[in-house]
C-alpha cells in the first residue's frame, strides 16, 4: 500500500455502519450525509417515517441507509432501538446522539414535565444508547484499519459551560452529556472505543428560532461570536466524518469536548 493509500485509508469509513439519532434536519443531518460522504453506511433513528430527505439523499451517494423509528422521548422505545438494530443483522461501528429537544420558560415558572421530557431526550437516551451500543462494540474485533471496536461522539452544547437564559433543563442535561461523555471514555478507550462530545457554540437551526427572531438577543449574542457569524450545520461535517475520524485512530482521542 502505497503513503497516500494508506492515509486515504485513515480518512475512509468505507465498511462501517453508523448509527445516528436526530438525523432528520439540522446538524444531525449534516452529519449523517457527511458520515455517508465518507463511506459509511447509516441507521438512522427518527419518531416516524414522515421525514426521508436524509436517507434518500444518503442512499443518492451509494450508500446502505435505513429507518428505524422510536420515540426517544420514551425509554421503552429507546431501549428497543439496539435490539432492533442487531436483530437485523447490523454491526454498528460508530455512534452519533445528535437528537435534542428544547423547551423555554422562566426558571420560576419551568413545569416538572418539560424538565423531564428534555432530561429523557437529551440526556437519558443518550446514555442508554452509549450503555447499549457500547456493549455491542466490545464483543467486535478490532478494526483492521483503526485497531478500534468502535467510536461515539455526542453532542453537547455551549451550555455544557454556561447556565443560559429560561432553559434550565437544557443546560442541566447538556451539562450531563459531558460528564456522562467522560465516564464512557475512562472505561471504554482502553478497550477500543474512542468516546467524546462536540459541544456547539450558536447554530442556526430550528432549535434556535426564538433566539433568531429576538433582535436584542440576536445582537447581543452575536456580538459576543468571534468569528462574526453563527454557525451553521454544514461546519459540523469534518466533525463527525473523516477529519475526526482521523485524529481518533491517529491519536487514540477520547475523552475530549471539542468546541
Amino acid at each position: 500500500m502505497t503513503t497516500n493509500n494508506s492515509i486515504m485509508s485513515l480518512f475512509s469509513l468505507e465498511g462501517q455502519t453508523a448509527l445516528v439519532t436526530g438525523g432528520t434536519r439540522g446538524i444531525g443531518k449534516a452529519v449523517a450525509i457527511a458520515l455517508a460522504e465518507a463511506g459509511a453506511d447509516v441507521l438512522l433513528v427518527q419518531r416516524d417515517e414522515s421525514s426521508t430527505e436524509t436517507r434518500d439523499a444518503i442512499r443518492a451517494l451509494g450508500r446502505k441507509a435505513e429507518i428505524y423509528t422510536a420515540d426517544l422521548s420514551n425509554p421503552r422505545d429507546v431501549s428497543k432501538i439496539v435490539p432492533r438494530v442487531l436483530a437485523d443483522g447490523h454491526e454498528i461501528r460508530i455512534l452519533i446522539n445528535c437528537a435534542g429537544i428544547q423547551r423555554r420558560h422562566p426558571c420560576e415558572q419551568f413545569p416538572e414535565s418539560d424538565f423531564n421530557e428534555v432530561i429523557q431526550v437529551n440526556l437519558n437516551s443518550v446514555f442508554t444508547l452509549c450503555r447499549d451500543v457500547g456493549a455491542h462494540m466490545l464483543q467486535l474485533e478490532p478494526h483492521p484499519v483503526t485497531g478500534r471496536r468502535g467510536s461515539i461522539i455526542n453532542f453537547a452544547s455551549l451550555l455544557t459551560f454556561q447556565g443560559g437564559w429560561t432553559v434550565p433543563a437544557y443546560a442541566a442535561s447538556k451539562g450531563a452529556v459531558g460528564q456522562l461523555t467522560k465516564s464512557f471514555a475512562n472505561e471504554w478507550t482502553a478497550r477500543g472505543i474512542t468516546v467524546n462530545a462536540i459541544a456547539p457554540g450558536y447554530i442556526e437551526t430550528d432549535m434556535n428560532t426564538a433566539l433568531l427572531n429576538n433582535p436584542e438577543r440576536l445582537a447581543s449574542i452575536s456580538a459576543r461570536i468571534p468569528a462574526g457569524r453563527w454557525g451553521t450545520p454544514d461546519d459540523f461535517k469534518a466533525e463527525c466524518s473523516a477529519y475526526r475520524e482521523f485524529r481518533s485512530q491517529a491519536a487514540k482521542i477520547s475523552s475530549e469536548l471539542w468546541f
